[in-house]
């Protein structure tokens, strides 16, 4: 093995973290100064900052007009949820996963709701689920980007214009850099603090009119927590989506989305954020194909994300260690990135194979990826020279 030398450049911001994100380039605490702080969100201006909100996301995010969105409690699990309780019941549900949070969607759905029709769909980590199996004329449940496994969709194609079920979309870590087709989607959830970099505890509910009309057409047999509750009286609560919000939200972290989205329209809006993320993706699987010690978790290089990047050792000399040994090793490569200051929380998930995760959303910038690789080298060799020796 030809010794690779310790890298002199280091990265600029070393924040790769796959939730909450990077901040967007030059941002500062200065962002935040117009935010209306100590004023009530029901007052004018607080209204008029969530309003702000609501609509410069369906610009960037090229929301159709008839979609409501809204600002909802709890993140995107809050989101998510919210959903589940709402919508489902009213015919039996297919539940899709291929990773750890669409995992949870389906214990939830099974556990707690105790749905009586549900089908589930499950791969493992690194593949995409068949979708050819699954039904649309029943509600379908299921993630764009799997943040934990770094499989996507490719698109959504596969799902039809003529489905008689409600599509149910977790795109937390796919909005704001892939391009999620909203005529396919009829409830599409996220939160702040992925692509855009933004704050956490606020989630995103996008609805379709095919969702409001279930909404106002099914009430659940289960009791509704206040902060679930979408309608009143068999009709939707227009409020929400015009920013009315259940709950109190942060009008630091509302300034802070909105400096995100503003920060977006300046790089390009939508197509912008995508190319962002696609060349900062780029440099990572450079990278992977250039050294055959290391290799991208998903097997289809067409469901390969563009934002969490899960990557596995796959040397021979680790592959062939138990799993608690294989585990240390990647977490040494992090522990010396993050010791060096080049690198953040960059190990895998914690249910997730053990590897890399590597966030290269739009907030990234393409150089300090191009800066971090050769880290990545330096420290898997720092690695495999400690298991030589512990091995002699």
């Amino acid at each position: 093995m030809v010794e690779i030398a310790k890298p002199e450049r280091k990265t600029r911001n070393p924040n790769f973290s796959s939730g909450p994100c990077a901040k967007r380039p030059g941002w500062s605490p200065a962002a935040l100064s117009d935010a209306p702080l100590g004023r009530s969100h029901r007052a004018k201006v607080g209204k008029a900052k969530l309003k702000l909100a609501i609509d410069l996301t369906r610009d960037v995010l090229n929301v159709p007009a008839d979609w409501r969105i809204g600002i909802v409690p709890a993140s995107d699990t809050g989101a998510v949820e919210m959903a589940l309780w709402s919508l489902l019941g009213a015919r039996g549900v297919d539940m899709v996963a291929w990773e750890s949070f669409g995992s949870t969607w389906v214990s939830d759905v099974m556990k707690e709701l105790k749905l009586a029709d549900v089908r589930t769909f499950v791969a493992p980590y690194g593949e995409l689920v068949d979708f050819s199996t699954v039904d649309f004329d029943r509600d379908v449940v299921f993630t764009w980007n799997g943040t934990t496994s770094g499989v996507r969709v490719p698109n959504g194609d596969f799902i039809p214009d003529d489905r008689k079920g409600l599509t149910i979309c977790d795109a937390t870590s796919a909005a704001f850099a892939q391009n999620l087709d909203f005529s396919k989607l009829d409830v599409v959830t996220f939160s702040w603090q992925k692509v855009l970099g933004g704050e956490g505890a606020h989630g995103m509910l996008i609805l379709s009119p095919r969702a409001v009309e279930r909404l106002e057409s099914y009430k659940p047999a289960w009791p509704m927590p206040k902060i679930f509750r979408l309608t009143s009286g068999g009709k939707l609560i227009e409020g929400i989506f015009e920013g009315d919000t259940i709950n109190t939200p942060s009008m630091l972290c509302v300034e802070d989305y909105i400096d995100g989205l503003q920060w977006a329209k300046s790089v390009g809006g939508l197509k912008g954020l995508m190319a962002r993320a696609d060349a900062n993706a780029k440099v990572i699987n450079d990278f992977v194909d250039a050294n055959d010690w290391i290799a991208n978790l998903a097997v289809d290089p067409a469901t390969r994300s563009n934002t969490s990047v899960c990557l596995r050792i796959v040397d021979p000399q680790v592959t062939a260690l138990d799993a608690a040994a294989q585990a240390a090793f990647a977490k040494g490569i992090a522990t010396a990135l993050e010791k060096e200051g080049v690198a953040y929380d960059v190990g895998s998930y914690r249910d997730a194979p053990a590897g890399l995760r590597i966030w290269t959303g739009a907030t990234v910038e393409t150089a300090d990826l191009e800066a971090l690789v050769p880290w990545i080298g330096w420290a898997y060799q720092q690695q495999k020279a400690t298991l030589s020796k512990a091995a002699a």
